[in-house]
């Protein structure tokens, strides 16, 4: 595997602390195949754990185990996006920071990675916190929510109760 700068890449893992943050974009290693991108995710992982966490990782997202000898510059955008989120979690995270993880992907994509936090928010116990513009899905998939206007708290609550506020469904729901 050739020598690669992580930090380059602003994705940023600390084993210590338990968190791990998604980057708005992709940002996957396009040279590298599919299970070289997870290995890299597991850099701080023993392994025999490593190997572990890639099982758990491809049955999440399926389609990366059949691509796993593919590069990561050849996947589809839903396909990348996977990926990355897939490396992410490769590090065991305890917290999961995630940066507008819809950005430029198809509907139903975004519907099935809604799917797929909840399920690993459910199956790790992870503590998933999202910074999205596509408010109508973040709600939909949150348990609370903090709604920012120019950097200022504006609105807090359960994302149910923010979805029946007449406010919000104006200004960021279009209803």
């Amino acid at each position: 595997m050739p020598n690669l700068k992580l930090e380059s890449l602003r994705v940023r893992y600390d084993a210590i602390l338990g968190m791990v943050d998604y980057p708005e974009g992709r940002r996957v290693f396009p040279q590298l195949s599919v299970f070289e991108n997870l290995k890299i995710g597991a850099y701080s992982r023993e392994r025999a754990e490593a190997a572990e966490r890639i099982e758990r990782i491809h049955a999440y997202f399926p389609r990366l185990k059949e691509r796993a000898r593919q590069n990561a510059g050849s996947l589809s955008g839903g396909e990348q996006q996977m990926l990355a989120i897939g490396r992410a979690l490769m590090s065991k995270p305890t917290i999961f920071l995630l940066d507008e993880p819809s950005l430029g992907l198809a509907p139903v994509i975004v519907e099935r990675i809604g799917e797929i936090l909840q399920e690993i928010q459910a199956a790790e116990g992870l503590s998933v916190i999202l910074a999205e513009q596509n408010a109508a899905w973040a709600l939909a998939i949150a348990k609370r929510a903090v709604i920012l206007e120019l950097g200022r708290v504006t609105l807090t609550g359960s994302a149910a109760s923010l979805l029946e506020n007449p406010q919000v469904r104006r200004a960021y729901l279009g209803i």
